[in-house]
């Protein structure tokens, strides 16, 4: 009973901290920032936890833009851009905003993005004015406000190209340094409907679908092969030695394993979904492990059917085939959660809540292991 209590104490911990992570609770609407000036729209941008405040003045079109987010590394830089031409950073009219190490201040300054090798401020394709940058109370975040132009072809379309990026950091001659190639980096691109037709979504059309579904595809995942195969091995491993649980540990077993396998295989399917739309971003050695799991659990499940009776002579065969399979999907289930997360790269408090839930059932299983093992021998010594 106690041991049962920890680990649904353990499993839902590890749910409360997938719901009440930074990366869901803090929202664009919860954004405070300086100035009297309001903005009727906001975007929970899908990458690098960044927002975005705006408003539109259809008639003069001009946009005034507040973009937070916190750079890569303390020292580092934000920049928020608008590309005229294309959707990716190449051709992007960029503001970038980073403290200045002398001033000890908050700048911002535009940079013309027409050559990747070349990053140094320049003047920009349109008109901008009422530029400020400001770090949020506490540190960490950096925000951009400024007041733009909208070129007369954008705003008859309505819709814009928006690019947001981060990075480490700034030579003392203004040079911005190289950011990260991660996911979220190369995916923090998206359309800004200038009407406010996304408001309070993803802010990225596509992008912001795709980030709710590698959110499905990890949770589904660490519940199913990083907690429930786990839990259901326990089961197996330690119910059976008291003679009281027979047959319930067996039930037990299956039915948490059988779980495990069907929440497993949802997941397994969303990263299948996510590899064909995600053209030219592979984690080999991640999608590698996650076809090796399916594989092992789907003959796992098959192997029940064909499960001998206790007295059978191949029965001891069979136990060393299901008992082989079993630990090999609980090691590389928990190795692909942990691949998944530096992959994802969320909040620090995703990572601590399933470290906290698998040294919990850690440290159950060690405990038992001493209690069956007290069991036996006192078995033996009585007989």
């Amino acid at each position: 009973m106690s041991a049962s209590y920890s680990v649904g104490i353990s499993l839902s911990f590890f749910l409360w901290a997938l719901l009440i992570s930074p990366s869901v609770s803090q929202t664009c609407k919860s954004q405070t920032f300086s100035g009297d000036k309001t903005y009727p729209h906001c975007l929970d941008l899908p990458q690098l936890k960044a927002f975005l405040h705006f408003s539109y003045d259809k008639p003069n079109t001009t946009l005034a833009v507040v973009f937070s987010a916190p750079p890569s590394k303390p020292g580092g830089w934000v920049a928020w851009a608008i590309n005229p031409q294309a959707t990716g950073m190449a051709g992007a009219q960029t503001l970038v905003a980073y403290k200045d190490p002398a001033k000890g201040v908050a700048v911002v300054k535009t940079l013309n993005i027409s050559s990747y090798s070349v990053l140094t401020p320049s003047k920009l394709a349109f008109d901008v004015w009422d530029m400020k940058a400001e770090e949020a109370s506490g540190g960490g975040t950096l925000r951009i406000f400024a007041r733009i132009k909208v070129p007369a072809d954008l705003a008859a379309k309505g819709k814009v190209n928006q690019v947001w990026q981060v990075g480490p950091g700034v030579s003392p001659e203004g040079m911005i340094g190289k950011h990260a190639f991660d996911t979220a980096n190369l995916e923090s691109k998206g359309a800004l409907d200038l009407n406010g037709g996304n408001n309070g979504g993803g802010g990225g059309g596509e992008g912001g679908s795709r980030v709710q579904k590698r959110n499905i595809h990890g949770i589904l995942n660490a519940v199913s092969w990083g907690v429930l195969f786990p839990v259901g091995a326990i089961i197996a491993r330690y119910m059976r030695i008291f003679e009281s649980a027979d047959p319930a540990w067996f039930y037990l077993h299956v039915s948490c394993q059988f779980s495990a396998y069907v929440i497993g295989v949802a997941g397994w399917a969303t990263g299948l979904k996510l590899g064909r739309e995600s053209v030219g971003i592979r984690f080999a050695s991640h999608g590698n492990i996650g076809i090796a799991l399916f594989s092992l659990a789907t003959l796992q499940m098959f192997a029940m059917l064909l499960r001998p009776k206790k007295d059978h002579k191949y029965r001891f065969y069979w136990n060393i085939y299901h008992h082989g399979v079993g630990y090999s999907i609980l090691i590389l289930g928990i190795i692909n959660v942990f691949k998944g997360l530096s992959i994802l790269n969320p909040q620090d408090t995703y990572k601590t809540a399933y470290i906290a839930v698998i040294s919990s059932l850690g440290g159950i299983a060690l405990l038992l292991e001493a209690v069956t093992w007290v069991i036996v021998l006192k078995r033996k010594s009585n007989s």
